[in-house]
């Protein structure tokens, strides 16, 4: 949609959050009870909405009423808290405008049942699978507009299975007319994750089924290009009926829009299983699944992380937009008039990469250097995660004796390595011999091959453990570390990014709540003793497989949304130094990419550090796993302890939140030996018991 387009989206928005209903408000006693539940003063409230205590006072007293445009924010204030300290249900009587014609209730009384309004077809309600715990997620959206939450899978018989076992009748006529259902009778969608953003779009999950009556062939021929041709049926029928498509055209993940009416977005999602819009990595066999079960996954997804718009990577980044938006509606006070401003801590516009940060194929690279060439430590950043092994020579008669090679696994550790990291907002600034600070986010040209470290420690300055040869480009966190570690640093050039900020912390809260809530569904919770933790984990997975699956999304959604932060141009025609369609976006920043991991990287080798002064070094480490030997086959046989039993301070921690450890596996030493004889990383295939030493 045009800049124009967007501009009056944001215009909209903002007046319509000056618009709110004269009933909107709960009662003068909810809205005490809310701030107290928060833990809020009434001054506290009252600074946020620019007014007096008394006012506030007055207002929960229900002696007086906020006016416009307070109104509006402090409905939106006591919306965002309810959602978050809902009061008790009422145990009698039933919701206004709801009979018993309007729904029917499943035979499973464990789940709770979404409230649907009496207007529109009569939705059939269909029990969940049984045995499956019920949770927040299950219950209605607190918003109306989207009672039957933010997707539904389709079957062919013109059936839409959605959140919590609801089932409701849908047009299969054609995709117009099915879009125009999902915008309105269907009550599809999903808040806004952050006041400036923009409302979920309903997602339509199409089955192959379903995708066979609307007229959808059953592979896409366009191997390549995965899209329908123009003069496609399908496609004309929607451009007759004044539909449009994005520039991705009509895929696995399409989506269609109309001008926006009634200051509402007009547009529907859609994804296409049997054109594989689920990738077996991220969501294995789920493409397959009945659609009630589908439905299910698909929404525990949606309500804890995103409403899925693609791929995982797609996900991420989607998500990290979604939190901070980049514009912001902006109120002239000369003329009254709204207008799109730039929304502080934010990623605001696209910015060209400084030469260090750029793949190879990027026109500022190319522009630098002649084709083919090679660059050198010196000329490019090189954050990626560990991949090391420790030479076998430098084994001890000590740790030859121990049985067992024990592999620990980091939880969410890219997550949690973006936790609270600050990262560059704009264009890079050239800087000439700077004065280190690692406070300020960028890449630096520093010489580090001086530090010696224990060579059974890997070294943390270079992704394959090495000590570096000589002046090479680091980002802020590897330098941090350094200093830490008491090195002295002198940078003989930077690209330094004076304008930054946590873009990141929101993404990382929103993904670490979304992965906790999933464990605690798989019987996993952080309150857990360590042998218990340990126990949960070996039968978690097949505690509820369709959970797992749900799991494994939102761990490819960490992964993938740090990895497309530097999308590499696709397609056998692109040639280097051309532009490709991913450098327009805000969201291209490879130096927040290698940030993330640099972060990540001194994190594993800060507490790999901290077991080293107990005795204890890694043999293999490979991104967030290392693998120790040890006496026993468990990490409770491996991981130190102090002298009153607790885990060693700054160690590694068994448990379930991002940045402690799990048990990745176990394997006899001379299985590790040999590993490390062949050059193999034992990290790698310490899962698995079909590894051999001539494998991969």
């Amino acid at each position: 949609m045009s800049d124009e387009q967007d501009l009056l989206f944001a215009s909209v928005d903002a007046l319509l959050e000056q618009a709110a209903a004269p009933d909107a408000l709960p009662a003068p006693a909810e809205r005490k009870r809310l701030r107290e539940a928060a833990g809020l003063s009434q001054e506290q409230i009252a600074k946020a909405l620019d007014v007096r205590r008394e006012t506030v006072t007055g207002w929960e007293a229900g002696r007086t009423e906020p006016r416009p445009p307070k109104r509006a924010a402090y409905v939106r204030l006591l919306d965002g808290l309810a959602a978050r300290f809902p009061g008790p249900e009422p145990t009698t009587g039933s919701a206004p405008g709801i009979g018993p014609s309007a729904i029917s209730r499943p035979e499973a009384p464990a789940l709770a049942t979404p409230v649907v309004p009496a207007t529109g077809p009569a939705p059939l309600r269909r029990p969940s699978t049984p045995g499956r715990r019920p949770g927040p997620d299950k219950a209605a959206p607190a918003d109306t507009r989207f009672a039957h939450g933010p997707l539904t899978v389709i079957d062919g018989d013109g059936r839409a299975y959605g959140i919590g076992g609801l089932v409701l009748d849908c047009p299969l006529t054609d995709l117009a007319a099915l879009a125009e259902w999902a915008l309105t009778e269907a009550q599809l969608g999903a808040p806004r994750l952050h006041r400036s953003g923009k409302d979920a779009d309903p997602l339509l999950v199409l089955t192959g089924p379903a995708a066979a009556r609307l007229g959808l062939p059953a592979e896409l021929e366009d191997r390549r290009g995965l899209r329908l041709p123009d003069d496609h049926p399908v496609v004309r029928q929607l451009t007759r009926a004044k539909w449009k498509l994005t520039r991705r055209g009509f895929g696995p993940w399409a989506r269609i829009y109309q001008p926006a009416r009634d200051g509402r977005r007009h547009c529907v999602q859609l994804a296409v299983l049997p054109w594989n819009a689920l990738d077996t990595r991220t969501w294995g066999s789920a493409g397959h699944l009945p659609p009630p079960e589908l439905a299910q996954i698909l929404n525990d997804y949606a309500t804890r992380v995103i409403t899925p718009r693609g791929s995982s990577a797609v996900c991420g980044l989607e998500l990290m937009t979604a939190l901070r938006p980049p514009t912001r509606p902006v109120k002239d006070p000369a003329t009254g008039s709204w207008s799109s401003g730039p929304n502080p801590g934010a990623l605001t516009h696209p910015v060209d990469p400084a030469p260090p940060e750029a793949p190879d194929e990027h026109p500022v690279v190319t522009a630098l250097y002649p084709r083919g060439h090679q660059r050198t430590p010196d000329e490019v950043l090189d954050e990626e995660a560990f991949d090391w092994i420790r030479d076998p020579e430098l084994l001890t008669d000590d740790e030859c004796h121990k049985p067992f090679a024990v592999g620990i696994d980091v939880n969410m550790a890219f997550a949690a390595a973006a936790n609270r990291l600050t990262v560059g907002l704009g264009a890079p600034v050239h800087a000439s011999r700077p004065r280190f600070d690692k406070s300020m986010p960028g890449s630096w040209l520093v010489d580090l091959s001086h530090v010696t470290l224990d060579p059974r420690l890997p070294n943390p300055f270079t992704p394959h453990g090495s000590r570096p040869d000589g002046p090479a480009w680091y980002a802020t966190p590897t330098l941090a570390y350094a200093a830490e570690l008491g090195y002295d640093i002198h940078p003989t050039e930077a690209w330094l990014r004076p304008e930054h900020g946590p873009y990141l912390d929101g993404w990382y809260t929103r993904l670490r709540d979304a992965y906790l809530a999933t464990m605690e569904r798989l019987g996993v919770t952080s309150g857990m003793s360590e042998t218990d933790f340990l126990a949960a984990m070996e039968h978690h997975k097949t505690a509820d497989p369709a959970q797992a699956t749900v799991l494994s999304a939102i761990k490819a959604t960490v992964k993938g949304g740090i990895g497309k932060l530097r999308e590499r141009p696709q397609g056998i025609g692109y040639r280097p130094g051309e532009r490709w369609p991913a450098l327009e976006r805000p969201t291209w920043r490879p130096d927040i990419r290698a940030a993330v991991i640099a972060a990540a990287r001194v994190n594993m080798h800060r507490k790999m550090l901290k077991l080293a002064a107990t005795g204890l070094f890694p043999i293999a480490v490979l991104s967030d796993c290392a693998v120790y030997l040890a006496d026993g086959p468990t990490p409770l046989d491996l991981l130190p302890r102090t002298p009153e039993g607790k885990p060693l301070p700054g160690g590694f921690r068994l448990g379930v939140s991002p940045g402690m450890v799990k048990h990745e596996g176990t394997q006899p030493l001379i299985w590790a030996v040999q590993m490390l004889d062949a050059g193999h990383n034992p990290a790698r295939h310490i899962k698995g018991t079909d590894a051999a030493v001539d494998g991969e």
